[in-house]
């Protein structure tokens, strides 16, 4: 077992992976379509001591402790972040299923999958099981209700890189608009700027972290 699933430990390397997958975790729940659930407590980092199932005991494993160290308010503000985003981009919250077919009246798709060269998914790249980084590419035009127009939403790219190491991540082309925006990684949560880059740039995606960025 990697050292950084076992217990309680003073290692600042391995607390500051496990909270980036906690905001991970956050994220991924979070940016997604459909329903998020939250377990009281899961925005400041509430762990139950691992214990999943501590329903019937009355003691701290189950109780909520309101007394948050600084960890547990900066999980909070992240958690804010992305309820935030979700709120302000619809294209997280459709209530259409995103296909990932194209739309010729439209030319559009609703979702696109994309490698960490840039490019759109290919079967092999879904069948290359050392492949653990790629993107999600959500584009807010696409149909939105029954009526055949475009959409109005955000052009939005999701990134996960579930690789231990940096992988070099280059953002792709989207016709008529002019780069990306940074609006969330995992690994700096607490940055409020949100810079700005070209198409083809790379981008450093540190291991085990996720991104949000969004079209200009």
């Amino acid at each position: 077992m990697e050292p950084w699933r076992r217990g309680p430990t003073d290692d600042p390397e391995i607390n500051a992976l496990r909270e980036r997958q906690i905001r991970n975790m956050l994220g991924t729940l979070l940016l997604s379509q459909g329903t998020p659930m939250l377990l009281a407590g899961d925005e400041f980092g509430r762990t139950q001591n691992g214990n999943n199932n501590a329903y019937c005991q009355d003691d701290p494993i189950s109780w909520l402790n309101w007394d948050l160290a600084e960890k547990g308010h900066a999980l909070t503000r992240f958690t804010r972040k992305l309820t935030g985003l979700r709120h302000r981009y619809p294209m997280l919250r459709r209530a259409r299923f995103l296909t990932g077919e194209y739309n010729e009246e439209l030319g559009i798709k609703d979702v696109t999958w994309i490698n960490a060269n840039g490019a759109e998914m290919q079967p092999g790249d879904w069948e290359d099981a050392s492949m653990k980084c790629f993107g999600m590419l959500m584009d807010g035009r696409a149909q939105v209700t029954g009526v055949r127009k475009r959409g109005q939403d955000a052009i939005l790219l999701l990134v996960i890189n579930g690789y231990a190491d940096v992988v070099e991540f280059t953002l792709p082309e989207v016709p008529e608009t002019n780069g990306w925006t940074r609006l969330v990684d995992t690994n700096t949560p607490d940055d409020d700027e949100e810079p700005e880059f070209a198409f083809g740039e790379t981008y450093q995606v540190t291991g085990r972290s996720l991104l949000l960025l969004r079209q200009r």
